[in-house]
């Protein structure tokens, strides 16, 4: 026996196609907003690490003759760029006598967001560091 047909009929599968695509886009920014995040905290992790090393670079001479603690420009970015070199992110140094500024520019893959066309997810992160003279307190 034929059943009738009915305009209902086949109303089922287009929602199901729009709501199977949602929940992978869903679970796409879920999965990928993670490894987003984890990337801008490796890459802070990074640029933190660099602006240290750029900041063991002082001026000798300035501390041997009058005690001032300053960096030598030069080799903080030096130093700080070697430090960069090892990891597999970019990113750019800026040196005073003062402070030294990392910014490391991290590629994330993507593993979901790959199917609606979006490969990589670029996130970026500053340090900085400045020489101190011994460590009796906390900075603010």
């Amino acid at each position: 026996m034929k059943r009738p047909l009915t305009a209902d009929d086949g109303q089922v599968t287009p929602f199901l196609v729009i709501l199977t695509a949602a929940i992978i886009m869903f679970a796409g920014l879920l999965l990928d907003g993670g490894l987003a995040l984890a990337a801008k905290t490796r890459a802070l992790g990074e640029a933190q690490e660099a602006a240290r090393a750029g900041a063991q670079a002082l001026d000798l001479t300035a501390y041997r003759t009058d005690g001032t603690v300053r960096l030598d420009p030069t080799q903080a970015r030096t130093l700080a760029r070697t430090y960069l070199a090892t990891t597999k992110d970019t990113g750019t140094v800026t040196a005073t006598t003062t402070t030294v500024t990392v910014t490391v520019t991290a590629h994330q893959t993507t593993q979901l967001l790959r199917f609606i066309g979006l490969d990589t997810l670029t996130v970026t992160a500053t340090g900085t560091a400045h020489p101190v003279r011994g460590i009796t307190t906390p900075d603010p």
